[in-house]
């Protein structure tokens, strides 16, 4: 398996993930992960497992940068980031219908659903704990029947900004768990939630912007949006 690198230093890489690849084993299943591809590219560096590696998560279903740490030192201070909020990170969500506010803040908590174990769920009779969860979004494009979102978590709920868009009524475009009852879409057939962007502070210092380019099983969704498909870059297959 081989994963498109699109950072790398002493201290961490980034790689863009793709669609149907879990970020790491649940212990269920066989298949591959993007951990495994980390462990193989880099089998000296993994003494600890739980002090280097992936430092977030993306699900299965999304694609877009994936961050992990070589060593100790920069794991600890990565994971000290994400927790902290000072990892800025911008998707690019497809969603049903259009948005009357433009630009907003979506402030509600997040626990898992009474209905579907598989599910999180942000209604206030929700199961379980309720965690704190903010998403902001802002409306990049439209067009009668869809939206382009650039969307914004300030926290890393599990299926945040699914549930999220979900809860304001304009769930993503090919949500097999929060939309499945819609009809897949602008000529693609997964998830149209992209995790496009992360303003990563460095472990050494400094901070870099990496950008996963939008793979080619999303970007036709694009040319539904002429002002957005140039806005946007593309990977170079799309």
């Amino acid at each position: 398996m081989e994963l498109p690198i699109l950072y790398e230093d002493t201290d961490i890489v980034a790689v863009a993930k793709p669609v149907g690849l879990i970020t790491h084993t649940d212990g269920r299943t066989q298949e591959e992960t993007a951990e495994d591809w980390f462990d193989s590219r880099y089998p000296h560096e993994r003494v600890v497992p739980a002090e280097i590696g992936y430092v977030h998560r993306l699900d299965r279903d999304t694609s877009g940068v994936l961050v992990f740490a070589k060593n100790p030192p920069a794991y600890a201070f990565l994971r000290s980031a994400f927790h902290d909020r000072a990892v800025k990170k911008t998707y690019l969500a497809l969603v049903y219908g259009t948005l009357k506010e433009k630009k907003g803040v979506i402030d509600f908590d997040i626990g898992r659903s009474r209905k579907d174990f598989r599910l999180r769920s942000a209604q206030p009779k929700a199961k379980g704990r309720l965690r704190a969860a903010l998403t902001r979004y802002e409306v990049v494009a439209e067009t009668k029947e869809f939206s382009l979102l650039r969307v914004s978590p300030e926290t890393g709920r599990t299926h945040q900004i699914r549930v999220h868009l979900k809860a304001i009524h304009h769930p993503i475009v090919g949500d097999p768990l929060y939309a499945p009852n819609h009809p897949m879409a602008l000529g693609i057939n997964r998830l149209g939630l992209h995790a496009y962007q992360l303003d990563l502070p460095l472990p050494k210092g400094g901070s870099t912007l990496i950008t996963a380019p939008v793979p080619n099983d999303l970007a036709p969704a694009l040319t539904h949006f002429p002002s957005a498909h140039e806005t946007f870059a593309l990977s170079p297959s799309a």
